[in-house]
């Protein structure tokens, strides 16, 4: 450590208010980091003598805190050295006898740990909520329940009892120190029975029955501790603990929503016997991590199994069918929920059937399960309003928020977003404006990301550039990825390639492994004929290792859903697949389309970029469903991407010359095309 280049001198510290924020950029203090002998350590004590900091209880308490708690701390030498610079200290804080406390604990002297509490009360000075945890330990590792029990009056005189850390930390100086009964007066009298207070109790060679054990593995799981979990596992396999049916669905909803799927699923399929709160658990893990078709392959099996469904399977499973679109099986669940609930289903049950219906394409549905609710909530209307908006039935959406209004419920911050949603959809600029004033103004709704990236695609679609831009800066909050993206895909709309360049680099700063930000651009450049900056992008895509999300749409026939990637060949029909796409585009030709090849790889011929287009997977899903489906029945297909404006266009032409009504789910909204035409009206 190299202390030949001393720093300036410390300037004037008034007694009453020191500088700390100098005393903490001091450079001395930074030598610390360095110090790594007892040489060093005396060499630098010297410099803070030099500089006046031996007058200040910080610079002295950073010097404490480090002879005492640093890695070399162990050697007594340091704890000595810690000591005589305490004492140097005329009116130490609790601060600084708290670091000597939690020194002597360090350094395994629980006892000379309890001396300096003693000392530190006998001196006048008041312990804190830090101080008592350290006090505690102490106690629980001489095994002395009477001094223990002593700290305990002073926590309660101090008003303590109450703080989470203290609370744990009693129960687990009683349990380490033989009172198990003391240990659970605690807890039973405590508010803050938290999975840190249920393992202490544990650990305490307390014989946890099966009522402890499921609860304090249903808090691992709220708060989503698996680092808690995974220790209460442990204590029941190091006590032996028979895992009955109930522990293992406590063991399966822990893991699920911790994220450990694949242990739980273990612990499932190791039950020789299943309730319906195995199976609900455990589809209700995959859900919630968005695994979906897990769920539903899982809720199929529950059907073949002799456990019928109840509203919480039916609750965890629906969100599955939205997602992966598949509607026959939401149809099953709502026959099902009609024979079993008849008019006793809940509104939770039927909001859910309604979000379910409204992302699966069948809107005529969920207004069915709305207007027949003979109850209903607020999350009951939202859904509604953004199945509404989604499907681009905008003056219906508002209808119903107005009709909401009137009947006395209010808005929160999910419905505006369904609100403008409807706005942005149907390029309603003046309404958005008016709505998304009227959240702060009449209901003191503060906007959120969300409904500022609703309000900037809405006036980017429309052409506001400028506008757009200056809510942008306006917001009192970051913009994330999503608000750059829709500015940016604005800018590509409307050609603004200056300003798509800022934005491009914004996108990228937060998301510099998304390739969206990259592919966007690219087609930007390529708008403008700038083929040199496309062929840059490229390069650094193909620098980076990245690749474009590929396209993936899926279609459900006879309840099985079907999964295609662009130029997928995996399906075991595929050959049939490619013959129908064969007869597709030899059609739309006839027809007199011609593929818009302008967004394709630039350096590759135009043939093979119509080639590329037809093996699009919407593409891929719409050909299936008109092999596997009887002529005039509806097609509806989900995508992960935004759907492209050649295959929009190829669509709303296959609509007509199929007579077919294909609905398709991409990432923003829905398209219903029939006859030839679209409901966005080619505004998406």
């Amino acid at each position: 450590m190299a202390l030949s280049s001393p720093p300036p001198p410390l300037h004037v510290l008034p007694a009453s208010d020191p500088p700390y924020k100098l005393l903490q950029s001091h450079p001395t203090l930074a030598l610390l980091a360095h110090c790594k002998s007892a040489a060093n350590l005396k060499q630098l004590h010297s410099q803070f003598i030099k500089f006046g900091l031996h007058n200040t209880q910080f610079a002295l308490s950073k010097l404490l805190e480090f002879c005492a708690l640093s890695s070399s701390s162990s050697s007594e030498h340091y704890l000595s050295y810690a000591h005589s610079v305490f004492e140097s200290i005329e009116e130490p804080n609790v601060i600084i006898w708290n670091t000597m406390v939690r020194a002597c604990l360090m350094a395994s002297r629980p006892d000379a740990a309890l001396d300096w509490y003693v000392r530190m009360v006998m001196a006048g000075a008041v312990p804190n909520s830090y101080t008592f945890p350290f006090v505690l330990k102490s106690c629980a590792k001489v095994g002395d329940g009477e001094a223990g029990r002593a700290v305990h009056g002073q926590v309660v005189k101090l008003g303590f009892v109450d703080d989470a850390f203290v609370h744990t930390s009693l129960i687990n100086m009683y349990a380490q120190s033989g009172g198990l009964d003391d240990a659970r007066v605690v807890f039973d009298k405590s508010f803050h029975r938290d999975a840190v207070s249920f393992t202490a109790l544990i650990t305490g060679d307390l014989e946890p029955n099966e009522s402890t054990l499921v609860s304090v593995l249903s808090v691992c799981a709220q708060l989503g501790s698996l680092e808690m979990g995974t220790q209460v596992t442990s204590l029941i396999q190091d006590k032996g603990i028979e895992l009955n049916l109930r522990v293992v669905n406590a063991l399966i909803d822990m893991y699920s929503k911790c994220g450990d799927l694949e242990k739980a699923r273990s612990y499932f399929d190791s039950l020789p016997k299943r309730d319906v709160i195995s199976w609900n658990v455990m589809i209700g893990g995959y859900t919630h991590t968005s695994r979906y078709r897990e769920a539903l392959i899982l809720f199929q099996q529950m059907q073949l199994s002799d456990e019928e469904p109840n509203d919480v399977t039916l609750v965890s499973i629906l969100p599955a069918c939205a997602s992966l679109g598949a509607l026959d099986i939401g149809k099953w669940i709502h026959v099902y929920i009609n024979k079993k609930f008849k008019d006793l289903a809940s509104v939770t049950l039927l909001t859910s059937l309604i979000d379910m219906y409204a992302k699966c394409g069948n809107i005529k549905l969920a207004r069915q399960v709305f207007y027949g609710m003979k109850a209903k909530s607020l999350a009951s209307w939202n859904a509604i309003i953004s199945g509404l908006a989604m499907h681009g039935h905008a003056e219906n959406a508002l209808e119903l928020y107005s009709q909401m209004l009137r009947q006395g419920f209010r808005p929160d911050d999910i419905t505006f977003v369904a609100v403008l949603s409807a706005c942005k959809h149907a390029g309603l600029v003046d309404l958005g404006r008016q709505y998304f004033k009227s959240m702060l103004d009449d209901y003191n709704i503060k906007p959120k990301l969300h409904h500022y990236g609703c309000m900037i695609d809405l006036l980017g679609r429309a052409g506001l550039i400028e506008e757009a831009e200056d809510l942008v800066k306006t917001m009192d909050m970051n913009p994330d990825a999503a608000i750059w993206g829709s500015l940016l895909g604005a800018c590509k709309a409307h050609n603004k390639v200056e300003l798509a360049e800022v934005v491009a680099e914004k996108l990228i700063e937060l998301e510099p492994n998304n390739p969206g930000a990259y592919i966007l651009m690219s087609n930007v450049y390529a708008g403008a004929g700038r083929w040199d900056d496309v062929a840059k992008i490229r390069t650094r895509l193909n620098d980076k290792g990245m690749k474009k999300v590929p396209g993936c749409s899926s279609i459900e026939v006879d309840s099985a859903v079907h999964e295609f990637l662009v130029g997928d060949k995996t399906h075991q029909q595929s050959q049939q697949i490619y013959e129908m796409l064969d007869e597709v585009d030899s059609l739309l030709e006839k027809a007199g389309f011609v593929p818009d090849t302008s967004e394709v790889l630039y350096d590759i011929d135009e043939e093979w970029k119509e080639d590329a287009l037809s093996r699009h997977s919407e593409k891929l899903a719409i050909a299936y469903g008109l092999i596997s489906t009887e002529p005039g029945t509806t097609i509806r297909i989900v995508k992960n991407l935004r759907v492209c404006g050649n295959c929009h266009s190829a669509t709303k032409l296959m609509s007509k010359i199929f007579d077919r009504e294909i609905i398709a789910r991409d990432r923003n909204r829905f398209h219903h095309f029939k006859d030839g035409s679209c409901s966005c009206n080619d505004y998406w």
